[in-house]
């Protein structure tokens, strides 16, 4: 596999400098003087969750995969961004799945710990919701093996939605309207497995692509600046930050120990909670850093609030601990090269 990536990641810095040559140095001037909120305000359109999403994708993004035991259609997608916004599935009927979730933060949340039913908070940073129709297991610690399964956890966790979930179904069999919306998209009544699938449906629609990085690979060379075109070569070379964020999802789905939650040198169990194997101990999922300028802070438990922390600590090389990666080591980058690198990361 790394040296599929590595080949991928040859073409592309290719592809970059012959187009920019035929281009010329015009395009490329533009480029340094378009503003990076200009780049950000064009992308912004194309983040809108939707069912074509499904079965078209946005600019430099692969098909994405479908269940194997059902077949998505517009009226679960509907039916799921109506449920996935609707107090009806809390206790308290005002935490929503969009309240840990938020459209305008990546599909993510501002605080370390999103607010739940009763006061409480999530044990977890509430992680982006983009792109996870391509994923295989999910949350941090990839304790939910689909996004089926995924979906209807948050409901029954007394720090989230706190509501059992057979008193959910009794809401929503009750309620006139969600019984007509679950007959036209399933032919059937609300039960858990029509919620799962509308649920799953709709989040398999928030996607994220067509972003300057990706107009750029496709010949639009005046899309990056020359310093976003910096922070890719940092990326792809001395960063090697794609062995971890593979393109283009930027993400490898697995799990690394990157000294994340290490107090006094002992790290949290994460993965290892999962599968109560010793060597998966302080792992957490590999995030997207698709649209990761929205999605601040960051890390499974937030610690990190911008993306200059984020950079900084990676190159002082994590935090020790007995079960660190063995990929994770300082970096020698300038304050040139670190400016660079997360203005590369502003454009995906």
């Amino acid at each position: 596999m790394d040296l599929v990536v590595r080949t991928f990641i040859s073409l592309t810095l290719l592809l970059g400098a012959v187009v920019a040559q035929a281009k010329g140095s015009d395009s490329v001037k533009t480029a340094s003087q378009d503003p990076q909120q200009a780049q950000a305000g064009k992308h912004a359109a194309a983040l809108k969750p939707s069912f074509a999403h499904l079965h078209t994708p946005p600019k430099g993004m692969p098909v994405m995969p479908m269940p194997k035991d059902y077949k998505p259609t517009e009226a679960m997608f509907a039916l799921g961004q109506r449920l996935f916004h609707d107090g009806i599935l809390s206790k308290d009927q005002k935490v929503t799945c969009a309240s840990c979730h938020l459209a305008a933060n990546g599909f993510a949340h501002p605080d370390k710990l999103p607010p739940g039913v009763d006061g409480k908070r999530a044990l977890r940073h509430a992680p982006s919701l983009f792109n996870r129709g391509y994923g295989t297991l999910q949350r941090w610690d990839g304790s939910s093996a689909s996004i089926e399964a995924f979906v209807l956890e948050p409901i029954e966790d007394p720090n989230e939605m706190g509501l059992k979930l057979s008193d959910a179904i009794a809401r929503l069999r009750a309620d006139e309207s969600y019984q007509k919306a679950f007959a036209d998209a399933f032919a059937s009544e609300p039960d858990p497995q029509t919620l799962r699938r509308s649920l799953a449906t709709f989040v398999r629609g928030i996607v994220t692509g067509n972003a300057p990085y990706d107009r750029f690979l496709l010949g639009e060379v005046g899309e990056m600046t020359p310093q976003q075109r910096h922070g890719q070569w940092i990326f792809e070379s001395k960063g090697a930050c794609w062995k971890c964020h593979t393109p283009p999802l930027f993400t490898d789905e697995a799990f690394h120990n990157t000294g994340i939650g290490v107090r006094d040198g002992k790290p949290e169990p994460g993965r290892k909670d999962a599968t109560k194997d010793d060597a998966d101990n302080g792992k957490w999922k590999t995030p997207t850093l698709r649209s990761i300028r929205l999605t601040a802070p960051y890390m499974h438990d937030g610690s990190l609030a911008t993306l200059e922390d984020v950079v900084a600590f990676y190159v002082r090389g994590g935090n020790a601990n007995s079960h660190l990666d063995r990929r994770v080591q300082k970096l020698d980058l300038s304050k040139d090269d670190q400016e660079a690198l997360i203005a590369f990361l502003r454009s995906l």
